[in-house]
């Protein structure tokens, strides 16, 4: 009894599988299609804009008055930014830039590099001020405190652009942030 039903049930399983390879044979091949028409389509690609905030590796960049620093839910130091804004006075002690980042792999810097880009008598190619920080494989978050130049700010609009990597260099470039220094009394 025990073998008939052995026997039988490699009969249905031997069925079953030449159906199926009967049925693999028939099916159709499909040509040889470009690459282009299922994968790195043109009208899925967006341009990166290298003269807007930095996106890719940072969940979140401001300008501030200042940071905090708080507990976060993983007992990891969070930076926040305070009073974030990016119209400033002429006599602010600093200017922050505060960011979140989405996981990473290894250790890297970021870097901040501040120049006029409509100031009376400061050409836009002068570095006024630049800071960077470490970021270390546990970190999430951090800062960038842009000291005001010998002088003082002066008045006008002022652009800072985002590097990240080991040193400044023609592909380090992640975005530009903009802030402007009001005059006294507006």
């Amino acid at each position: 009894m025990m073998n008939e039903v052995f026997r039988l049930g490699i009969v249905v399983a031997g069925s079953f599988l030449w159906c199926q390879a009967a049925a693999a044979e028939d099916l159709p091949l499909t040509e040889n299609v470009p690459m282009s028409e299922f994968q790195n389509r043109t009208e899925d690609v967006r341009a990166y804009d290298f003269d807007a905030p930095p996106q890719g590796m940072f969940r979140s960049i401001a300008l501030a008055e200042d940071f905090e620093e708080r507990m976060g839910f993983q007992r990891t130091h969070e930076i926040m930014p305070v009073k974030p804004t990016d119209r400033f006075a002429p006599d602010v002690p600093a200017i922050f830039i505060v960011f979140s980042l989405h996981q990473h792999y290894q250790g890297f810097k970021v870097f901040g590099r501040c120049a006029p880009e409509m100031v009376a008598g400061l050409a836009p190619e002068t570095i006024v001020s630049e800071d960077a920080m470490h970021i270390a494989l546990e970190d999430d978050s951090g800062y960038l405190k842009l000291s005001p130049p010998k002088g003082g700010w002066k008045p006008g609009h002022y652009k800072v652009e985002i590097h990240v990597g080991e040193q400044i260099n023609e592909t380090s470039l992640m975005g530009t942030m903009r802030f402007t220094i009001v005059a006294s009394g507006k």
